[in-house]
């Protein structure tokens, strides 16, 4: 790589990939306190209460510094990015 090449990162591509990672490691927690995840996830995204994510792993305090907003716009995006 040429030492003078500027390399672009998306912001958006950042976001995304820091939401993806985020919600894989609460999926990792729920599923080990014998939660089912994606009833869980659902459950917050759909009420904002975070009740329905466990404090286990730190899961809570993560989903808590992602807006729901931009957490359901992600997983939008992804579901027809993979159709």
């Amino acid at each position: 790589m040429d030492s003078k090449t500027t390399t672009l990162f998306s912001v958006e591509e950042i976001d995304e990939a820091l939401i993806k990672k985020t919600l894989q490691e609460i999926y990792v927690a729920l599923e080990e306190r014998g939660h089912n995840p994606v009833n869980q996830i659902v459950g917050y995204l759909l009420s904002g209460d975070p009740g329905y994510i466990s404090s286990h792993l730190d899961a809570r305090s993560k989903i808590s510094k992602l807006e729901r907003s931009k957490i359901i716009e992600s997983l939008v995006k992804s579901y027809f990015r993979d159709k």
